[in-house]
């Protein structure tokens, strides 16, 4: 029973620190888009600015995901409070779980995952609320974990290179996060 308890809080812990344990490129900023037409710019001119604004604030927010929950994922800490800056639910409470599971067990991530290139798929800024899919490769193969308590790798954490996909949600706040996530582990990239 213990084997297969320790088998299912691996495969998920996995599967979020793949989406969400990578040391990114990019800073973490924030930014809103704006909505409404600036006076004298024309309608499409105004909808294009909206866009690469909505474009560059959820890569951010997904750069900014990526960085907490590697932090995160290092200690396996549930409560860490960058966490809830750039992660949304239900992602936030599926990340969450996995790091106290593997607070439990006593293990954390060690080396590292890489974001090779995240991509804005598509977007729907009509949608209630605002939404931007991005896609990745992200190069996992660096990338375990560990017990504490001997350091002996923990297994089938090992990963490979495969592709990720994020959604990213606008609040009303004006602020991006990443609400969902998932690892596509069949699809090599």
């Amino acid at each position: 029973m213990r084997a297969r308890q320790l088998s299912r809080w691996t495969a998920g812990l996995v599967a979020a620190a793949t989406v969400g344990t990578t040391t990114a490129c990019g800073g973490a900023q924030e930014a809103s888009t704006t909505t409404a037409p600036e006076r004298g710019r024309p309608v499409g001119a105004q909808r294009a600015a909206d866009e690469a604004a909505a474009e560059k604030a959820a890569l951010a927010a997904y750069s900014g995901y990526l960085t907490a929950s590697g932090t995160a994922s290092r200690r396996s800490d549930p409560q860490a409070p960058e966490l809830t800056r750039f992660l949304a639910d239900p992602l936030l409470t599926s990340v969450r779980f996995n790091l106290r599971q593997a607070r439990e067990h006593g293990a954390v991530s060690a080396g590292t995952l890489r974001s090779e290139d995240p991509t804005v798929v598509s977007m729907n800024l009509d949608a209630t609320p605002p939404t931007v899919e991005i896609q990745d490769c992200v190069d996992a193969s660096g990338y375990r974990m560990v017990y504490l308590a001997d350091d002996k790798v923990v297994p089938g954490t090992r990963g490979s290179r495969h592709l990720v996909t994020a959604t990213a949600i606008r609040y009303p706040d004006g602020r991006w996060r990443i609400n969902a996530g998932a690892a596509h582990q069949d699809q090599p990239c």
